[in-house]
């Protein structure tokens, strides 16, 4: 029978991601008294980052398998392709891999992690950011917060990429910001720690039995309804709980955004999902879109070299007919269709004004 446990460590990264987790859970002793699940934004390609951190660590590493329970010591990364989300149903956690929409544009996201964890295990889970491009991970490490759970950052001046610790510091109540080879060690204390009592039993010890009704720290609602979403659930009537509809339109599926609201949204410029489950970031939309719109300008080239070859046809046809005027005509539209062309591609080479 699996052992319940009632901690768990979750770590997300990115760029600069393998070296971070080398040094990070290489320190953690085989004995190590709590599960650790880590994302690492590896997309669909197929990853052999399980095989490369057992070189280092005490503890058995492994990709995560749907529906396995919670137990120490592992370390399960989460596969290619795949969230990787937690569930708790009493004392035992199992793991859940789904096919949720991207978000932040990536498959497996840091934040439907961190999120399942803080619902799963409130006071119990401890998130942790390292190094990594642009912001997934900050929303996440809110939850963990919001249900009374631990936050760590690598001190950005540490990391090979400093924009996720970077942001997770400037909207989310760091508890502790620390280098690298500092964080294991402040893992090991923290998860040999005892837990502190749940609510109900706090308020009776203060209180030396006295009849009070107390409720423990409830899962804000944004979090349930997101982990929804990133387990391929959600609807729109849930969205709109948590959100307000915006100007802009989700890069991935061209539905309309919505503005999450209140607490996971944090502080300026705020987070956007659509009712099919694309989440973004404000700063991981302004990325996406750089990438519709160079999309968008290649395709407008396209059809601007297939306009003037098919130009230059008609003028070839209407020439040698005798037609002049037509003639004429068609070769002035081929011009104009590569001129155009020429306008566009020199704009995506040479690239935005400094």
């Amino acid at each position: 029978m699996t052992p319940a446990i009632d901690k768990v460590i979750v770590i997300g990264t990115s760029a600069g991601g393998l070296d971070a987790l080398k040094r990070v859970l290489g320190k953690l002793p085989a004995d190590f008294p709590a599960a650790v699940l880590v994302v690492m934004h590896i997309g669909a390609r197929e990853s052999i980052l399980p095989a490369l951190l057992r070189k280092v660590c005490a503890l058995q590493v492994r990709h995560a398998r749907d529906g396995e329970l919670l137990a120490q010591p592992m370390i399960l990364v989460a596969p290619p392709d795949r969230h990787l989300m937690v569930e708790r149903g009493g004392p035992v956690g199992c793991v859940r891999l789904t096919s949720g929409a991207m978000e932040n544009y990536t498959r497996p996201a840091i934040d439907p992690l961190f999120r399942s964890a803080a619902a799963a295990y409130g006071p119990g889970a401890t998130g942790v950011i390292l190094t990594g491009y642009l912001d997934d991970g900050t929303a996440g490490l809110q939850a963990i917060k919001a249900c009374g759970g631990t936050a760590i950052v690598q001190d950005p001046a540490d990391a090979f990429a400093d924009s996720m610790p970077a942001s997770a510091l400037a909207q989310v109540a760091v508890d502790y910001v620390l280098k690298l080879d500092d964080i294991g060690d402040m893992l090991l204390t923290l998860a040999s720690a005892p837990l502190p009592p749940s609510e109900p039993e706090a308020v009776k010890e203060l209180t030396k039995g006295a009849a009070m009704d107390s409720k423990p720290r409830a899962v804000p609602e944004w979090i349930t309804v997101e982990n929804r979403y990133a387990g391929g659930g959600g609807e729109l009537r849930d969205l709109a709980r948590i959100a307000r509809p915006s100007t802009f339109t989700c890069p991935e599926c061209h539905g309309a955004l919505w503005e999450v609201k209140g607490e996971p949204a944090g502080k300026p410029p705020g987070r956007f999902r659509c009712h099919t489950g694309h989440s973004f970031t404000a700063l991981a939309l302004e990325y996406t879109q750089d990438r519709v719109v160079e999309e968008a300008v290649w395709s407008a080239i396209r059809a601007l070299n297939e306009k003037e070859e098919l130009a230059r046809r008609l003028a070839e046809h209407a020439d040698s007919s005798g037609l002049t005027r037509a003639a004429n005509d068609y070769q002035a539209r081929a011009e104009s269709a590569r001129r155009a062309a020429a306008v566009l591609r020199d704009t995506l080479v040479r690239g935005p004004e400094p």
